[in-house]
């Protein structure tokens, strides 16, 4: 497996291009709801659906903006060696078509937990449409919660939402942390409880993003806060023109 190698100048120069170029370039805004640190105690394993390629780097940013926590996310082996930077801020690998490779992978977040770290984790396994359903989870979060049975669990939900404007809308949703006795519960239940909670909680973030969208909101879900400064699309430009000129 391959390792992460955290960098703190190489996450800060990161940050820097990811907030002040690449979301404000593709995304209208980005909110959020809730605190990723969650006021729990004790270890927290993420769980969060994968629906974008965006997912890891929106995921980033609220964590960076909002936490104060040492955050690792596991990312398949061959995105990881498509791009080794991600290392740098926190990627270690995992190849789910090598059991030696999970048992490694799972005895390193067990490790990173162990010494005081927060891991990420994508249960889907792979990139899924956003409205899929039902959510279909692999078993590496219930075999680390196996490894580590007093840590919580806290779902995170991201929702992408296309209306008003030329740029989407992101949204990220931090839910309450979930305890339970992992190892008496067992892997495979404990994977079944979590995508039950995740998928109500997706399906309920929807719906925030819908009201959102239907009430002309700007494209922030009530209860959310704004993470980055509204973009400008060429649509809001073309309507700021048009002010301006009195058209």
């Amino acid at each position: 497996m391959i390792e992460a190698a955290k960098s703190l100048w190489f996450e800060r120069l990161f940050d820097r291009y990811n907030r002040h170029y690449l979301l404000p370039r593709h995304f209208h805004s980005v909110s959020l709801s809730g605190d990723p640190d969650t006021g729990s105690r004790g270890p927290l394993v993420y769980m969060a659906n994968h629906c974008s390629w965006w997912d890891g780097l929106l995921v980033h940013y609220a964590v960076r903006r909002a936490s104060r926590g040492d955050h690792y996310v596991m990312m398949e082996e061959k995105q990881l060696e498509r791009y080794p930077f991600f290392r740098k801020i926190g990627a270690f690998s995992i190849n789910r078509t090598s059991p030696r490779s999970i048992r490694d992978s799972l005895r390193y977040a067990e490790t990173r937990i162990r010494h005081g770290g927060s891991i990420w984790l994508f249960p889907q396994g792979e990139i899924r449409h956003l409205e899929e359903r039902p959510l279909a989870f692999q078993g590496g979060i219930g075999s680390l919660l196996e490894r580590v049975p007093e840590a919580a669990a806290v779902p995170v939900t991201l929702y992408y939402s296309l209306a008003g404007h030329q740029k989407a809308d992101a949204s990220l949703l931090f839910g309450t942390p979930v305890k339970e006795d992992w190892r008496r519960l067992g892997r495979r239940a404990a994977a079944e409880e979590l995508r039950r909670l995740l998928q109500s909680q997706l399906d309920g973030h929807r719906e925030l993003a819908l009201r959102a969208v239907a009430a002309e909101d700007g494209g922030m879900p009530c209860g959310f806060r704004p993470l980055m400064k509204p973009g400008v699309s060429t649509s809001d430009a073309f309507d700021s023109f048009k002010k301006r000129v009195g058209l």
